[in-house]
């Protein structure tokens, strides 16, 4: 078993409280059912995860607007295990909604997750989405700094050259200072 799928799983089951559907999401492969779960109404959280996450395992593009959901929810957990999904769905959207979550002020405090996304993705919409999330967190007294940090190792790993000017100004913060220059380093210079 996928160690994600576990760690889900297992977080799963305390919300589930020894529910009978839980088992058997848990033990069913098969696509079409566990899709029904999915558009069924009253469904519980858990159980829409749960089967948004398999499918999203699996390849399913069924998943993807669940997942997309699950990755802007209030719950950390829940955003990381949809970002896991997601990067291994393989649906051509996912790039594209991870950088609209990313770069929406209204949902700032929910941003860490697209923009670790948007990294692993390496995806066109990357650099140019967490660049403006960064330009937007080196505001002063902006709360985010967790959210400007992910934007400054994010784009030290994506080593584009557009990133360059964000990243220098960002060596004015102190909490970012440190990793924007480890991110500047992994820049290559132009000659």
């Amino acid at each position: 078993m996928d160690e994600e799928l576990r760690s889900l799983t297992e977080r799963l089951r305390t919300e589930a409280a020894g529910s009978a559907g839980y088992e058997r999401l848990v033990a069913t492969e098969d696509p079409d059912a566990l899709a029904d779960v999915l558009t069924e109404p009253g469904q519980p959280l858990w159980a829409r995860e749960l089967t948004a996450f398999k499918l999203g395992l699996a390849g399913d593009r069924r998943a993807f607007e669940s997942l997309v959901l699950f990755l802007n929810h209030r719950d950390p957990q829940r955003c990381s295990s949809a970002a896991y999904a997601l990067a291994r769905l393989g649906d051509p959207r996912t790039a594209r909604a991870a950088a609209a979550l990313a770069t929406n002020e209204l949902r700032v405090a929910y941003a860490l997750h697209p923009i670790r996304l948007l990294t692993e993705l390496r995806a066109p919409e990357s650099v140019p989405a967490l660049i403006t999330t960064l330009e937007r967190r080196l505001r002063p007294h902006d709360p985010y700094r967790r959210v400007a940090l992910a934007c400054v190792e994010g784009l030290g790993s994506l080593a584009d050259a557009r990133a360059r000017p964000v990243l220098t100004e960002a060596l004015a913060h102190p909490t970012l200072a440190e990793a924007a220059v480890g991110a500047l380093g992994r820049i290559p210079r132009q000659r």
